[in-house]
C-alpha cells in the first residue's frame, strides 16, 4: 500500500530522524539556484585542481542529468559538534570533522536505508540515489533550497540550530513529495569569518578561491604548498576551521550525539608522521578523513606546521625526512629545517 503525498514525506522525515539524522528538509530536485554562480566559479579558476568538478558541471547543473525522472531531494544533517577541546588537546591542528570516523562510512548505510524506506513506502517504481559528497550533485545548493539552512558568507551552509558543524547528504528521488521552503539568509552585517581568514580565501562575501583556503591546501591540493602561505598555515595540519568557529551561529550548537566522530586516541606527535611507513599510515588513520591526503599529503603538512613551531626538537625527524621516499615531504622538511635554523640564528644574534 504507497502513501499519499503528505503523508509519504512526512513518513520519510519521521524515518530520517529515527535513523539517527538531527535535521531533514525536503526541496525541489530542479536545477540548482546559484548554478549560474556555480560556472561562474570554476571558470575563474577557483577550484584549483579539484578537476572533478569541472568533470561533473553537466550533471551538477541538473540534477535529472543524474536521475532521469528526479522529483525531489530529501537533505539531512548529522551533528558532528564535539565541544570547545579542552587544554592541551593533542588533535587541535585537526579540523574537527575529521577527528573521528570517517562520515562518510556513518552516513551513507543510513540514507541508503532512507531510500529503501522510501521505496517500500512509495512503490518500487520510485528510484533514488544517495550522496555524501561523494557524486555531481550541488548538495549544499540544493540543501538550502530545501531548507535545510542558508549558504553562509563563509560558503559553509548554516542552520539557526545547528550552526555550521554538520554533515550534509543528499537523497535524490523520483517521488513526489511535498517541498519545504528556504530559510533566510541570516548573516546580516557579520564579517568575523572574513576577517578571521589568515590567507584571506574569501574575495567576498560568499566567494571562496580554493585556492587559498588552508583546507584545500592541506587536504586536496596533491602538490607542494605554495610558500606564501606556509606561514599563514599555522598549527593546522589537516583542514582548518577558522570560519567556522568565529560564526556566531556556532556558539550555541548542540554537541553530537555520534560517539564514532570524537577521537578515540590522541592524535601522534607531528614529528612521528614524518616517519610513518605507508603501512603504518594506513593502520593508524585507515578508515577515518585523514587518509584524503595520503601518507605524503600529511607528512607534508607536518613538515610545515613544525617548521611554523620553529621547535629545534623537531629537527631530528625533519633531517630523517630528507631522506624521505617522496620529494614531496623532502622539500617541505627542507623547509622547515630553514625556517628553524633562521630562528636560532636570530636567537644566538640576540644573545651577543
Amino acid at each position: 500500500m504507497t502513501l499519499a503525498r503528505g503523508a509519504l514525506t512526512e513518513a520519510v522525515k519521521d524515518r530520517a530522524l529515527a535513523l539517527g539524522f538531527d535535521r531533514v528538509a525536503v526541496g525541489s530536485a530542479d536545477p540548482p539556484d546559484h548554478g549560474s554562480a556555480f560556472v561562474a566559479w570554476l571558470e575563474a579558476g577557483y577550484a584549483g585542481t579539484m578537476d572533478y568538478m569541472e568533470r561533473g558541471r553537466a550533471k551538477r547543473l541538473d540534477p535529472r542529468r543524474v536521475l532521469p525522472g528526479a522529483r525531489s531531494v530529501v537533505a539531512v544533517a548529522l551533528n558532528y559538534h564535539q565541544g570547545e577541546p579542552p587544554e592541551g588537546d593533542t588533535w587541535a591542528p585537526v579540523a574537527r570533522y575529521a577527528r573521528g570516523r570517517d562520515y562518510h562510512d556513518v552516513m551513507t548505510p543510513r540514507l541508503e536505508a532512507l531510500l529503501a524506506f522510501l521505496r517500500d513506502a512509495a512503490g518500487p517504481e520510485v528510484r533514488g540515489k544517495v550522496y555524501v559528497d561523494t557524486g555531481p550533485v550541488l548538495e549544499r545548493g540544493l540543501a538550502a533550497r530545501a531548507g535545510l539552512g542558508w549558504v553562509g558568507k563563509n560558503t559553509n551552509l548554516l542552520h539557526p540550530d545547528l550552526g555550521s558543524w554538520f554533515f550534509l547528504g543528499i537523497l535524490l528521488t523520483t517521488a513526489d513529495l511535498e517541498w519545504d521552503g528556504p530559510l533566510p539568509d541570516r548573516c546580516g552585517t557579520c564579517r568575523a569569518c572574513l576577517d578571521a581568514c589568515p590567507t584571506q580565501a574569501f574575495l567576498a562575501p560568499y566567494v571562496l578561491d580554493a585556492r587559498r583556503c588552508i583546507s584545500y591546501l592541506t587536504i586536496e591540493h596533491r602538490g607542494p604548498i605554495p610558500g606564501q602561505f606556509r606561514e599563514a598555515m599555522g598549527e593546522w595540519v589537516f583542514g582548518c576551521d577558522l570560519c567556522q568557529t568565529v560564526c556566531p551561529w556556532n556558539r550555541k550548537a548542540p554537541l553530537t550525539r555520534e560517539p564514532g566522530f570524537l577521537p578515540a586516541t590522541p592524535l601522534p606527535p607531528l614529528a612521528s608522521l614524518l616517519e610513518m611507513s605507508e603501512a603504518q599510515f594506513r593502520r593508524r588513520f585507515g578508515g577515518t578523513p585523514l587518509t584524503r591526503p595520503k601518507r605524503r599529503g600529511l607528512a607534508r603538512n607536518a613538515a610545515v606546521v613544525l617548521g611554523n613551531r620553529k621547535d629545534p626538537e623537531a629537527i631530528p625527524a625533519l633531517t630523517r625526512a630528507l631522506s624521505d621516499s617522496e620529494s614531496l615531504v623532502r622539500d617541505h622538511a627542507a623547509w622547515a629545517l630553514s625556517r628553524i635554523a633562521a630562528d636560532e640564528v636570530l636567537s644566538h644574534a640576540g644573545d651577543h
